[in-house]
């Protein structure tokens, strides 16, 4: 009897046994497939209503079923929920939909990837609404209609020196355009929730903690408030530092730093008021023996506002620490009360004489005829400041013009100078013969003023 290889009769049985069970599921899976030709997938969605393995014909009537009791979440930042439902607005199945599209669009012998992935489809048609109900109900939420808390971008505090960070505030103020939107791509898709802060329906804040932006900004404002001005004046001091400069900055939404330049020039102005003393009322120790009151003229200190406000805009910038005197249109001689100081012409009106002191010695004295005052050109009462001199000066009006052989102008074209056409000075002449403003004085005077005086040297006219 011939031998009988049991191994090699058990491989060939196996082999034949995996080939039909391939065959087999091969023909269960184009059975399936064929199953597939009229039927949805596993796992298959169609804007919202489930119709896995259900037949196409069964459709329409899923999905009429699915929206007759049809209801949107909206989700609030607050957690709390509003709903609205298909009744609200009329939500009908479109009869004239493009459904039919699905039907042909998946091959059915790929039907074995539905079982790994969900089959999510959108008919953009498929649904209608009534637009005017839908208005309606989204007029009605409470999300558009309670207490608004705008959102704020994150903002700085001054505090103790330097500036800290405080968060930014996200409120509740819902973006109206944005949430009809986000509503009505929801009911089309037919989604049953509506996260309003995930769909962005809500104004957020431009910056927070975590923008990039924080720690320039908060360094820069700590600089500006590092700086520490001192002004002189004499002696006397005014300091600009972080008490003062920290509220002068903002942030702007950009969070850009933001100088108040009109509080800076406030600030300057406030300094101009306190220690300018053009025009201001001095009691003069008048070379007559008695004080008088001199208001008027344009002499002494004078600071210039708009040039200074520039100057302490870029100090800050810079966060600098300085003393400095402000910039000055014009200044005095000194600082002190008595700011005209010991060199100064001396003119009394009521008795046509003239002194002039320098260093607080006499150097001359004299009598002088000014202004006719019957004539409307009185010589103006104040202090003033001599703006030059010149020799061999040619003096012009409407009615006149003189040669003098020393000018020395203090009050625009007024000045003092010599008068050889005048016989005589002093006394009444001014009230008969006066001049156009100017002082007239002898030769012997003006010359010994014109050679002794400089620019700026204060000029007091006075009447007692």
């Amino acid at each position: 009897m011939k031998d009988i290889n049991i191994e090699k009769f058990f491989k060939s049985k196996d082999k034949g046994n995996i080939i039909i069970l391939v065959i087999s599921i091969l023909l269960l899976y184009l059975l399936i497939s064929v199953y597939f030709t009229k039927h949805f997938f596993f796992n298959t969605v169609i804007n919202g209503a489930d119709v896995s393995l259900k037949a196409h014909s069964e459709a329409e009537g899923i999905i009429r079923g699915y929206i007759k009791d049809y209801k949107l979440q909206l989700v609030e930042r607050d957690g709390k929920v509003e709903e609205i439902a298909g009744q609200d607005i009329e939500l009908q199945y479109n009869e004239k939909s493009s459904i039919s599209k699905i039907y042909n669009s998946n091959n059915p012998f790929k039907w074995g990837i539905s079982l790994l992935k969900t089959q999510k489809y959108y008919v953009n048609d498929l649904f209608v609404y009534n637009k005017d109900n839908m208005g309606n109900r989204v007029n009605e939420l409470n999300c558009l209609n309670k207490d608004i808390i705008e959102p704020q971008n994150v903002s700085f505090r001054y505090l103790n020196g330097s500036y800290e960070v405080i968060k930014e505030v996200y409120g509740n103020k819902v973006n109206k355009d944005k949430l009809n939107e986000a509503i009505k791509t929801s009911i089309l898709e037919g989604e049953t929730r509506l996260d309003l802060d995930e769909k962005l329906c809500y104004e957020n804040p431009k910056y927070t903690l975590s923008s990039d932006k924080i720690p320039k900004t908060r360094s820069l404002l700590n600089k500006y408030v590092s700086t520490k001005i001192t002004y002189i004046f004499g002696s006397k001091n005014e300091i600009v530092d972080e008490n003062k400069i920290n509220g002068w900055l903002n942030v702007d939404e950009n969070l850009e730093v933001v100088i108040n330049e009109n509080a800076v020039l406030e600030y300057i102005q406030g300094l101009s008021k306190k220690y300018d003393t053009v025009g201001v009322p001095r009691n003069i120790k008048a070379s007559i023996g008695k004080i008088v009151e001199v208001k008027g003229g344009f002499y002494g200190w004078k600071i210039n506002c708009v040039s200074e406000t520039l100057a302490l805009l870029k100090n800050i910038k810079r966060g600098e620490v300085l003393q400095k005197e402000p910039i000055y249109t014009q200044k005095a001689v000194c600082r002190d009360k008595d700011d005209i100081g010991n060199t100064y012409v001396e003119i009394n009106i009521t008795r046509q004489n003239l002194w002039f002191y320098k260093n607080g010695k006499l150097i001359a004295q004299g009598p002088i005829v000014t202004g006719n005052p019957y004539r409307g050109n009185a010589t103006p009462v104040g202090i003033y400041m001599l703006n030059y001199k010149q020799g061999d000066a040619v003096l012009r009006g409407p009615t006149y013009e003189a040669k003098v052989t020393y000018f020395m102008p203090f009050n625009g074209n007024i000045g003092i100078h010599d008068a050889s056409w005048m016989s005589s000075f002093g006394g009444d002449i001014y009230k008969r013969i006066g001049t156009h403003g100017c002082v007239n004085a002898p030769l012997y005077l003006a010359k010994a003023i014109f050679d002794n005086i400089e620019d700026g040297t204060p000029v007091i006219c006075y009447e007692e």
